[in-house]
Parts: structure tokens; sequence; C-alpha cells
């Protein structure tokens, strides 16, 4: 098994706490909202959203991806990280063992805050991860965290 890595790291005006709150927290019900045409819906299946909790993630009609399961590994509150994997579904292909994501949220000197985020892509032996593949992945974090981020900022009462 090999383990490609990536950092990836975004800067935005909302404050660390909104940020945290409506990325990590409510996300199950959020993404949905703000990204219907990708996620359709986000399921726990077991636990309470900390560490062992297993949600189900349905992507929408239109997607070359059906449903994932992803198992959060941590979750630091006070800290601002969460990390979790993927452990199931078509995403995985026959590629990829899981992918794990690790983000820490901390404060800007702007006020607002920044979202760094490391990826591992686990693979299935000695299979060679394409440059298009973790590209995609870094396009697909990126359309998901602007997303929630205009809806924060047209929506300053929420969180």
């Amino acid at each position: 098994m090999g383990v490609v890595s990536y950092d990836f790291e975004i800067t935005t005006p909302v404050p660390l706490a909104k940020m945290f709150k409506a990325v990590v927290l409510d996300s199950d019900n959020l993404i949905p909202k703000v990204l219907p045409q990708a996620i359709k819906s986000v399921e726990v299946l077991k636990g309470n959203g900390g560490p062992g909790t297993i949600k189900l993630i349905t992507f929408s009609e239109g997607s070359q991806y059906k449903t994932m399961k992803h198992k959060v590994e941590a979750l630091d509150k006070e800290n601002f990280t969460y990390s979790y994997s993927i452990i199931k579904g078509d995403v995985l292909g026959t590629t990829f063992e899981k992918i794990s994501y690790e983000a820490k949220i901390t404060a800007s000197p702007e006020g607002g805050s920044v979202c760094k985020n490391t990826s591992k892509y686990f693979t299935i032996g000695e299979v060679d991860t394409t440059e298009e593949k973790i590209k995609a992945g870094k396009e697909k974090a990126s359309a998901m965290f602007k997303a929630i981020e205009a809806y924060l900022l047209a929506n300053p009462d929420a969180y």
C-alpha cells in the first residue's frame, strides 16, 4: 500500500467559531442545503458525531458516484480540528483503500479564518495516483468550502 498526501489551505472572512460550526459540526445539514447538485443527503448510521461515528453520504442524481461512508476519526471542538476517512463507496474505486482528511481551522489576523487540510490517499498495492485525481479532489474541497462561505456571508445570523 502506498500513501499520497497533499495539503490544501483556504482563507475566508468568516470568523473561526462560525466557520467550524458550519463546516464541521453542522455539515450534515448544511452541505446538502448549499450543494444540492452534489450531495443529496448525509445520514448518521452509528454514533453521535464524535470519533467512531459512521455517516452515509448519498450523492445527487447525475453524479458519477452513488454513495460513500465516512468515519469520524477525531473531533476537537476546543482546538477546532477534525479528521475523518472515507472508508467505503464507489469514490474509492479499485485504486484506494481509504482517503483520510485532517482539518484545522485557525483565526486569521483580519478576523476571519484559515482552514488547513491534509488529505492522504491510501492506495491498494502500488498504484500511481494521478495529479488529475488530486487536482479534482482539491477543486471539490475548495468548491464546498466556498459554497459554505457564500451561505454564511449571505446569512450573517446563521450560526
